[in-house]
């Protein structure tokens, strides 16, 4: 018998999966049958908790695991007896209308097939376990994209508030340029040009709206609720950290070969093609049974019951039954999942190599992304005081409005890699707990 070790890793890691969600406000609510948003203002794990609850993909997942199961179960039968029982009324047209009454019950119990009926439970039992990962698999594949919608949410409101900013700054421009002009201080060069910041910014604010919108509307559409709702999401703190960023790569990739669910899946449907294989090679081999029956044969006649009449019978044997020829049906049977197993082996050696670069590539990209953050703090820092020195020395009459303008335009575009790259950090960081087959659901590994 297999062990069931690798199974119960599985199910033991999708149920604390659902553990670990808390409960959000509207945990009263039947999330399933929910028409609308929550009016509340709402973290990450309780979107997740929200999602996790109406996504049709995990609900079908879900379902086909159960399917698996129920079929595993079916497997069971073959180690009990069968039995059957029938019965029988016949009326024969002569004179004395005479009825005969029968009635069996048979019972048969396979005692030695050469392993085929262990071969078809294994079979089962990999298949069922291979529906378990593909449902993990599914779970972590959909909470990763809600970490994406839901930061990608937060970066485009960022974008926004960053636009009114340049807007607002890009009218004080404009009012201080129709201010020096009226004093005769400037050209009316300077009007024009701030009227032309003004309007790029009021621009640029509409394009940052509209981003947001799209990026609500992905959100929302991940969590089954219509695009044009409106959802309030709460901005997660700036400080971060998580076990992961310690570790080497090395360390890494051996973690995501015990632990992720598409590695352990082709694992499992590599062994259920193996006990395949040996079921259908066992085809060939004679199986041995015992089977049993007892039948009871009545008549009467003359339309009158005769109790005397009854005769009971039993009888008790072995039967031994081999395929001598089935139209090479066994034969082709036993190739063709011979060739299946292979198939599936340099199928699992092909997923653990994409294992490799993935854990890899986003182990590559989250460093990248910490030295990025890292950059566009100290780029904004210094696009921001340039802004403020430029604009005071603009007043004063000590640079141009053309100096201002390019100064406006890299704080706005340090804003932006700011925001993106503050954001991007958590969806990288996400990435990699993807990779390695640990995506988490507690609010802390995601601060």
């Amino acid at each position: 018998m297999i062990k069931n070790s690798y199974f119960l890793h599985c199910m033991k890691k999708i149920f604390m999966i659902f553990l670990c969600f808390p409960f959000c406000a509207t945990a009263n609510t039947d999330c399933v049958t929910m028409r609308h948003v929550p009016n509340e203002e709402m973290s990450l794990p309780e979107v997740i908790n929200i999602g996790l609850c109406r996504n049709p993909k995990t609900a079908a997942a879900y379902a086909t695991l159960q399917s698996q199961r129920f079929t595993k179960n079916a497997s069971y039968s073959n180690y009990l007896p069968s039995v059957s029982g029938t019965a029988h009324a016949n009326r024969s047209h002569t004179e004395h209308d005479d009825w005969d009454y029968t009635a069996s019950l048979s019972a048969s119990y396979l005692v030695f097939d050469f392993g085929k009926r262990e071969s078809d439970f294994a079979q089962s039992l990999a298949t069922y376990r291979a529906a378990g990962f593909d449902y993990d698999e599914t779970v972590q594949n959909y909470v990763y994209s809600i970490i994406g919608a839901y930061y990608n949410l937060l970066k485009a409101d960022a974008d926004v508030k960053s636009a009114e900013s340049a807007l607002t700054v890009a009218q004080t421009a404009k009012d201080t340029a129709d201010k020096k002009f009226k004093s005769g201080v400037v050209a009316r060069a300077d009007v024009y040009k701030a009227d032309t910041t003004l309007a790029s910014s009021q621009l640029d604010l509409e394009r940052a709206k509209n981003n947001r919108e799209i990026a609500r509307g992905t959100l929302l559409n991940a969590l089954s609720f219509p695009a044009d709702e409106d959802i309030k999401i709460k901005d997660m703190p700036s400080s971060f950290g998580s076990d992961a960023e310690s570790e080497d790569i090395d360390k890494l990739i051996k973690i995501a070969k015990k632990q992720r669910p598409d590695i352990l899946k082709a694992e499992s449907q590599r062994r259920a093609a193996w006990h395949r294989r040996n079921s259908a090679f066992l085809k060939n081999l004679p199986s041995i049974s015992v089977t049993g029956g007892v039948n009871v044969d009545d008549k009467t006649v003359g339309g009158m019951f005769d109790n005397m009449s009854a005769k009971i019978h039993g009888t008790v044997g072995v039967s031994v039954s081999m395929p001598i020829f089935t139209g090479f049906l066994n034969f082709y049977n036993a190739r063709a999942e011979n060739s299946n197993y292979e198939n599936m082996k340099y199928m699992e050696e092909s997923i653990h190599d994409d294992a490799t670069m993935d854990v890899f590539t986003a182990y590559q990209n989250y460093k990248t992304a910490k030295t990025v953050l890292k950059q566009t703090e100290t780029l904004l820092k210094s696009a921001t005081e340039s802004e403020r020195v430029t604009s005071g020395m603009y007043r004063v009459g000590r640079s141009t409005m053309l100096d201002w303008q390019t100064a406006q335009a890299e704080l706005v575009n340090a804003q932006k890699q700011n925001n993106s790259a503050k954001y991007d950090l958590f969806i990288k960081r996400a990435a990699v707990a993807l990779a390695i087959g640990d995506i988490k659901t507690n609010a802390k590994d995601y601060e």
